[in-house]
């Protein structure tokens, strides 16, 4: 299993983010309140004019597929008939716009492992996209409302002129080893049973390396030594970048901190490989297409 929203060769046409012109013939990806719109595993592509995006956002360039201009444009303004509330990590519910015959709107994270790369990396760029813009109308500089600019890459202030960009936070993920075994941790609000490898934000003025060792003790009180580089994966959940990192631990005790883990664990290679399977009777393996899954199958299978 690959990584989602990776490997696409997307060609994101930064130079025509200026230019309105790449409308013409462009095709729109809805997104409704974070969530995609599938059909047959596939993302729905809308003409410009079609009824589904009336009282839509502005179209956002995320790139060209060949020749043509692929936007984005957020219906996020549309009611359903019937809405189901959840406050779940993960929402399975979906959503049919009866302007959108055939597509439902599904959570990400959900679809990720069967989309193609480059469905993947649309996907990932508008849903983070979206979310920028939703969580950052007003000025920083000087509170006043701003504007989007760049096709959906800028906002600016009116009032003082600065300029705002999109941002993405670098998150280190580490497969953090000792021998044949592997240390993994359980945050709370997990589904049931779920499991995965350590995960923190890097902090300003803090290196990657240092990151890792400093993530790994706060959560565990376990001290990493070496540390690798070994892949990395956007994650639009909101705006992330993780950073696959191989550490080695120096010690094995574990010192929970409970407010930031529910549970932490070292797992011998069997363990694991029954995790991974979906054969563990207790334990989960994170989701198809995460960059966890793709470190824990490299551990397992020895490309790591």
């Amino acid at each position: 299993m690959g990584l989602a929203f990776t490997g696409s060769g997307l060609d994101r046409a930064a130079a025509r983010r200026g230019d309105a012109g790449w409308q013409d013939g462009a095709v729109v990806l809805p997104v409704w309140r974070g969530k995609i719109c599938l059909e047959g595993g596939q993302l729905v592509r809308l003409a410009p004019d079609h009824p589904g995006l009336a009282g839509a956002g502005a179209p956002m360039l995320l790139g060209f597929d060949g020749a043509q201009a692929v936007a984005a444009q957020d219906i996020s303004g549309w009611e359903p008939a019937s809405l189901a509330e959840t406050t779940l990590f993960f929402d399975p519910t979906e959503q049919v716009h009866p302007l959108i015959p055939g597509g439902r709107f599904v959570e990400l994270r959900g679809a990720m492992a069967g989309l193609s790369p480059l469905d993947g990396e649309l996907a990932a760029t508008a849903r983070a996209l979206i979310l920028w813009h939703a969580s950052h109308r007003f000025c920083a500089a000087c509170g006043q409302p701003s504007e989007p600019r760049q096709s959906g890459w800028q906002r600016v202030c009116p009032a003082c002129n600065t300029p705002h960009f999109p941002r993405t936070d670098p998150v280190v993920i580490m497969l953090v080893a000792r021998g044949d075994r592997v240390l993994l941790g359980r945050s709370h609000g997990w589904p049931e049973g779920m499991h995965s490898c350590l995960a923190g934000f890097i902090e300003p003025g803090e290196t990657i390396e240092a990151a890792v060792r400093r993530e790994v003790f706060e959560e565990t009180g376990v001290r990493v030594g070496g540390v690798r580089y070994s892949a990395s994966q956007p994650w639009p959940f909101p705006a992330s970048l993780m950073l696959g990192m191989v550490g080695e631990a120096e010690t094995e005790a574990i010192t929970l901190d409970p407010v930031e883990l529910e549970a932490a664990m070292w797992l011998g290679r069997d363990e694991v490989a029954a995790m991974m399977a979906g054969a563990h009777p207790v334990l989960k393996a994170p989701r198809n297409g995460a960059i966890a899954h793709w470190l824990l199958s490299g551990w397992l299978e020895g490309r790591l």
